[in-house]
């Protein structure tokens, strides 16, 4: 199986994400894609702002309807910084025999190199980059033996700190995140 894995705080999940799995499901014909929201990401400390509770309920309403994406808590449950080399460690026991894909946007790829451990994660799995609109994909320092494909879709330019900030401002998030996301948002009131 071709098995694709899209981490991320998903603080709050928005179209954005879920438009951008949807691309590379279909772009490369994966048989599964695994959400994988990080407790805390390295190079992003301060960026998780909800509760792992929260955020996991949040990506479940999001996707509940849709069979062909999956969650994994898997780094939640783990704590701590999420390194991306201990999930696909941790994801390649799980799927020995599979081809698993680890699903970035472009503007990781100038960070890469300062990703732990990049040259054993370039052997372990290919990447799946995203271009954000008005943040083409920049060179990146080169790593032995990492394999990128690239992925064209529908990318939307919406970042889940933009939508914390409009809750702070009174402004809506309709159009911008699933109906069952902005009613969790609003019960919970989370991002006051």
């Amino acid at each position: 199986m071709k098995i694709g894995f899209l981490g991320g705080s998903f603080d709050p999940v928005h179209f954005g994400h879920l438009i951008a799995a949807q691309d590379v499901l279909e772009q490369f014909h994966l048989d599964r894609l695994i959400l994988v929201p990080a407790a805390q990401a390295p190079l992003k400390p301060s960026d998780v702002q909800s509760t792992s509770e929260d955020r996991l309920a949040m990506l479940r309403a999001a996707i509940e309807w849709d069979h062909r994406l999956e969650i994994s808590d898997y780094e939640l449950n783990k704590g701590g910084i999420s390194y991306t080399i201990d999930s696909v460690r941790h994801f390649q026991a799980m799927f020995p025999r599979d081809q698993l894909y680890w699903i970035i946007g472009g503007d990781q790829l100038p960070l890469l190199h300062k990703w732990k451990d990049i040259d054993e994660l370039a052997k372990l799995i290919e990447f799946i980059f995203l271009e954000r609109p008005k943040h083409p994909a920049k060179p990146h320092p080169e790593i032995p033996g990492l394999v990128l494909h690239r992925c064209d879709g529908h990318l939307i330019e919406i970042s889940s700190s933009e939508l914390r900030g409009r809750i702070q401002r009174g402004l809506s998030l309709n159009y911008f995140c699933p109906q069952k996301v902005i009613a969790y948002i609003e019960a919970k009131r989370l991002y006051r």
